[in-house]
């Protein structure tokens, strides 16, 4: 019994399931309801910073009464009609979800409508042209003003930039290019070329415009998700209305109310956008680095005026090059002229808007941007090298680019020696930009050394810094520093020789024997108290030897500037020279000191005293004596020597 109360329940069902009206696909896209609604970011676009936009200033008249009209109320039946009625081969039903988009446009947003309607003016036919080569439908050209409100500088929350909305990696994907200088997102021809070959990919893969467009919106992954959840491919949009992002379900109906908009805008009081006067534009490519203060300025054209135009090029510049060619967007009228004025254009203010191409980390600035003519030349250089410790010729004249044969003549150094604190002149070759132009700076300028430089702690003298010393100028002072040491060595070396003398016999024997025995036993005193300097030690052990040839070529005299409240008797002492010595070597006779402050005079060396002459000719007539008696004159000598020591002994 039980069995045959179920068959006939399950009978009576399915009667009633066939004889019920079946719900079809259109009534599901016009019953579909969603109360919880995501729109899109254009709707949150800044109507009052629209308006500031130049191109709607200044080539389209708005309505400023617009969001005082009435909106004019209209059935569901005449929304329904009025898309119908739209020239579209995508499909356009009519929802709720449509009609809560449509009221969006008509009452909240009538003033960006209006801005829209302004804006497209100029860039429809743009979107109009691309669409039209990739043989899409054209009412996708009002895709943009659901993405961003026709502003081809809209930068959404995540990222996505331009008319039509491109994410970097989705860009750059599809061949556009984005760095620091250049955003072509922004660029409403390659961006629009780009969306209408992207939008035709996509429709390649589902056949269906309502899924390409979510597809735009959300990606092709989460479209194919949606399918999947609803049951596999052949539904279109609205029977995966469920499954798609929250942001995506909007969309479609986002798309559909545009177009109603930018269609039946004037059944609802919004006054459409006259055109102040027309805007036709044409491009110029540019193959040079180009600000556009530079156009702005030679051709007269509004800085704002290249930017709307121009909207990709992030800070006004076109990187133009040899390898790479931009487009340059100008009013039809204008193009013409920047061709005729493109070398005009790269050469205004170079110095504040070209890129230098080398930078010499030197002290002099060099700038690559100047256009005036001149050539390169290399010259010799003289400067001044003080020696330091641890310095020897070799290394010095490496430091300078020289052969130690070079600066042992330039200096006249014997065997190639020098000495520490000793100057000496060394040579380099330094590059100067003569400039030939008669507009350009007379003289020369200093660009860089070509030869080694000074490394390490060393003074260096320049006598080519600024041409304002002449170069004997320049030996003079540094031979003044030279005859100053000399003569603190020479007192010194004098105070040496006193203390020495003071433990000497009274008697002085200016024989040639005495003479060598006083000089061992200086040399002997050197070495047990084992003199620091190495100069005195050097020449002490010089002076050891016979010195014949030496005293042959006496040293030349050193030359003294009188200074203000000195006289000969006080340079005497000084420079342990007699005055006796002063007087015959400057020709001064009779009694006093007859020199004056400024006054140069000759301060004889001890090889060419008038007492080094007398101990001369005294060798000379001691010279056969020592020579018939020179088993005597070396007992007498070793007698006197031991003498001297005993004596000095005593007086010390």
């Amino acid at each position: 019994m039980k069995r045959y109360y179920t068959l006939l329940l399950t009978t009576l069902l399915t009667i009633a399931a066939v004889a019920a009206p079946k719900q079809n696909i259109l009534t599901l896209k016009q019953t579909i309801t969603d109360n919880d609604i995501v729109f899109p970011e254009s709707f949150e676009t800044d109507t009052h910073e629209m308006m500031q936009n130049w191109y709607l200033q200044n080539y389209t008249v708005l309505d400023a009464d617009v969001e005082n009209r009435a909106t004019g109320e209209v059935s569901e039946e005449e929304y329904i009609k009025r898309l119908k009625a739209i020239p579209s081969v995508i499909e356009m039903p009519y929802n709720q979800v449509v009609r809560s988009y449509i009221d969006r446009y008509v009452k909240r947003n009538r003033t960006l409508v209006e801005e829209m309607l302004g804006m497209s003016l100029y860039y429809m036919p743009i979107f109009e042209q691309a669409l039209e080569k990739e043989g899409l439908p054209l009412e996708l050209k009002y895709l943009p003003v659901i993405e961003s409100a026709l502003n081809p500088n809209a930068v959404s929350r995540a990222g996505a930039a331009g008319l039509w909305q491109f994410m970097v990696g989705t860009g750059k994907g599809l061949g556009l290019e984005v760095n620091s200088l250049v955003d072509e997102r922004r660029d409403p021809y390659r961006s629009s070329e780009m969306a209408a070959s992207y939008l035709k990919n996509l429709y390649s893969i589902y056949d269906d415009w309502s899924l390409a467009i979510a597809a735009y919106n959300c990606g092709p992954g989460n479209v194919n998700k949606a399918l999947s959840r609803a049951g596999g491919s052949g539904k279109d949009f609205w029977e995966i209305y469920a499954y798609l992002p929250r942001e995506t379900r909007g969309y479609v109906p986002a798309f559909i109310a545009a177009n109603y908009i930018m269609t039946y805008f004037k059944r609802h009081n919004i006054s459409p956008s006259l055109a102040r006067k027309p805007l036709i534009t044409d491009t110029v490519g540019v193959n040079q680095r180009i600000h556009f203060s530079q156009i702005s300025h030679v051709l007269n054209i509004p800085m704002e005026e290249l930017r709307v135009l121009n909207p990709q090029y992030r800070h006004d510049v076109i990187p133009g090059s040899d390898t790479r060619n931009y487009t340059l967007c100008l009013p039809s009228q204008q193009v013409y002229s920047y061709i005729m004025s493109e070398d005009s254009i790269a050469a205004y203010r170079t110095d504040l808007y070209a890129h230098r191409d080398v930078v010499e980390p030197s002290g002099v600035s060099v700038s690559n941007n100047d256009n005036r003519n001149y050539t390169w030349e290399t010259k010799t250089v003289t400067q001044y090298h003080k020696v330091r410790r641890g310095e020897n010729a070799a290394k010095i004249a490496a430091r300078y680019g020289m052969s130690t044969k070079q600066l042992a003549q330039l200096n006249g150094l014997k065997h190639g020696k020098v000495q520490r604190g000793q100057t000496l002149k060394v040579t380099t070759q330094k590059r100067y930009k003569v400039y030939t132009n008669s507009s350009a700076d007379n003289g020369e300028e200093l660009l860089a050394d070509t030869g080694k430089q000074p490394q390490g702690d060393v003074d260096v003298v320049d006598d080519g810094e600024d041409d304002e010393k002449d170069e004997n100028a320049q030996i003079e002072e540094v031979r003044q520093i030279e005859r100053q040491a000399e003569q603190a060595k020479l007192a010194e070396r004098t105070k040496r020789m006193e203390e020495k003398k003071t433990a000497k016999s009274t008697t002085v024997h200016e024989s040639a024997d005495d003479s060598r025995q006083w000089h061992k036993r200086n040399a002997k005193y050197a070495d047990n108290h084992k003199s620091s300097s190495r100069e005195t030690t050097y020449k002490n052990s010089r002076s050891s030897k016979r010195g014949s040839k030496a005293e042959k070529k006496p040293a030349k005299p050193v030359e003294h500037t009188v200074q203000k409240g000195e006289s000969l008797d006080k340079i005497a002492k000084k420079t342990g020279v007699s005055v006796a010595d002063l007087k015959k070597a400057n020709g001064i006779t009779g009694s006093g000191d007859k020199i004056k402050a400024g006054e140069s005079i000759k301060i004889p060396s001890k090889g060419s005293t008038a007492t080094t002459k007398a101990s001369a000719k005294s060798r000379e007539k001691s010279s056969s004596k020592a020579t018939s008696k020179s088993s005597k004159s070396s007992k007498k000598s070793s007698s006197k020597s031991s003498t001297t020591k005993k004596t000095g002994k005593k007086r010390r």
